[in-house]
């Protein structure tokens, strides 16, 4: 996404660029396929965004899609305890001014408003600060809303999460009111919705498209690049040529030693059954006390996500499946036979959102003149999310528009 985002941003400008993607198709993580186990197609991923995503919006907007997100009209969320049977929502109320904390029916069940207050620490935040040195990760709010939603954010466990990038989604989120915070997914896939429209819109801007070649090395003289190799020996780049480099964090380390980049990475396990939900049914419920953490119904499939999910990544696929499929009935209900199934592992998904990992992010400019990075694990302020992607690729088109090279 970081390098859809710097592509559509130059063509806007009307800059000719080339995009080169070493995968099969473009847009990274952020990608849909045609499952053959389950007859139809799926996201690699249940990725969420906000309504309060501003570069998201700016992105969806400029490619002709701010049409393919959907979600509920108000900053709601569905909870339910599978231990106890529990069902509850938080209601967000869409002002600035939390007036919600106030109101039985909208916070967490048993909770009062001095419960809330005792998390203001987490608006604030010192590099090198953990979340727990902000407040204390205990508590009926901190347990049934503040860890599930912060474990999603930072995919990292939440009291060990930065204090910095926690408090920057808190303060682009959940400080602005419930407008900010209404939850969205990609419809009818993540590809339909962030990747196809880009592809189809840039092509429309004359840019060039590239699939399935991968950059193998970069050479430099001096300041700047000079050339690079895609496996077809070396390609001169002319001296009104820039590069954006939107590749892993370990893929740039490779390419230009001596970078420092992330090293250590969090696990997400995702599920998608062939199934369609109940009528009726929420399309996101957080999920406490079991396996899931998050169930999203589709109309054609329920899905699962687990975030943080180093715990899970090693344990058979059937194992997870048949624990995720318990977690489903017991909220949704459902046959007792599972259906068709499929489980999908990314052991590297994202950088871990600690202070340390954080400070090893790079920012966009490099020592050479003509090269900038992007990428959700360059300096974006943010944990890895697609906001920081697209976030990560308008910072380097704008350095590589005033580089004055072209």
């Amino acid at each position: 996404m970081a390098g859809l985002s710097a592509a559509v941003e130059l063509a806007r400008e009307g800059l000719a660029t080339t995009l080169v993607d070493g995968a099969a198709q473009a847009g990274g993580r952020c990608r849909s396929y045609h499952d053959p186990q389950l007859g139809r197609t799926i996201d690699n991923g249940n990725h969420l965004v906000l309504s309060g995503n501003k570069a998201v919006h700016r992105y969806l907007d400029t490619i002709g899609a701010s049409d393919r997100l959907s979600g509920p009209k108000h900053a709601d969320f569905a909870f339910a305890e599978i231990t106890t049977g529990a069902r509850w929502s938080v209601r967000i109320n869409d002002g600035p001014v939390p007036w919600w904390i106030c109101r039985d029916g909208r916070r967490v069940p048993g909770t009062t408003v001095r419960d809330y207050l005792r998390l203001a620490g987490l608006s604030g935040g010192k590099p090198g600060q953990v979340v727990a040195d902000r407040v204390d990760p205990s508590g009926p709010v901190w347990d049934k809303l503040i860890d599930p939603v912060l474990l999603a954010a930072l995919n990292t466990a939440s009291a060990t999460g930065s204090a910095v990038l926690t408090s920057r989604v808190i303060r682009e989120t959940l400080g602005r009111g419930g407008r900010a915070m209404r939850p969205q997914i990609a419809e009818p896939t993540l590809a339909a919705a962030f990747v196809d429209p880009a592809l189809a819109w840039l092509a429309g801007k004359g840019t060039t498209l590239a699939l399935g070649t991968r950059l193998r090395a970069i050479h430099a003289d001096g300041d700047r690049v000079v050339g690079l190799d895609f496996g077809r020996g070396v390609e001169s780049v002319e001296a009104d040529e820039t590069i954006i480099l939107a590749v892993p964090p370990w893929v740039a380390g490779d390419l230009l030693p001596g970078l420092t980049v992330p090293n250590d990475f969090r696990a997400i396990v995702n599920a998608h059954f062939a199934i369609a939900p109940p009528a009726g049914v929420q399309t996101m419920v957080g999920v406490l006390g079991g396996t899931a953490e998050w169930i999203f119904a589709f109309p054609d499939r329920i899905s699962i996500t687990v975030s943080a999910a180093d715990h899970l990544v090693d344990r058979d696929r059937t194992e997870l499946a048949r624990a995720f499929w318990s977690d489903i009935r017991a909220v949704h209900g459902g046959p007792a036979e599972m259906p068709a199934w499929q489980i999908v592992k990314e052991k590297r998904a994202t950088f871990a959102a600690t202070p340390e990992q954080d400070a090893r992010r790079p920012d966009a400019q490099t020592r050479w003149r003509n090269l900038f990075l992007a990428g959700d694990w360059t300096q974006t302020g943010l944990p890895a999310t697609i906001e920081g992607a697209i976030r990560s690729g308008e910072v380097a088109a704008r350095l590589a528009r005033t580089s004055g090279l072209g």
